[in-house]
Formats: structure tokens, sequence, C-alpha cells
């Protein structure tokens, strides 16, 4: 997973979302896909959080 970008895990999670809320999905693969979207949720909450400190970090750099 870590060759995804952010924009390309959000689109993935969003294309499981739609697949999962549309009801079609099978026991088996409903659990697939919620493990799936789990672990891009986290991937995405731990960019996110990068992202974050970064700024806040420059903006550390900035106010000195």
């Amino acid at each position: 997973m870590a060759e995804l970008t952010f924009e390309q895990a959000v689109a993935e999670l969003e294309k499981i979302t739609t697949a999962l809320e549309s009801g079609k999905l099978g026991l088996e693969d409903s659990l697939k896909y919620y493990e799936k979207g789990t672990k891009l949720a986290d991937f995405c909450g731990k960019k996110l959080k990068e992202a974050e400190l970064k700024i806040s970090q420059l903006n550390e750099v900035e106010e000195e």
C-alpha cells in the first residue's frame, strides 16, 4: 500500500464504500472489501497526520 498516493487511496476507498453500500456483495466479498477499506482508511489517516505535522513544523520555522 506504500506505493499508493493519498489521492489514489481515497479513490479506492470511495469505490469500496460504494460497493459495500450497494448491498450486492456476498458476505465473503463484503468482509474482504471491509478489511481493505479499513487498511486504506488507516493509510489515509497516517498520511493526513504526516501532512499536518509537516505544516506545523513549517509554520514554526516561519514564526522564528
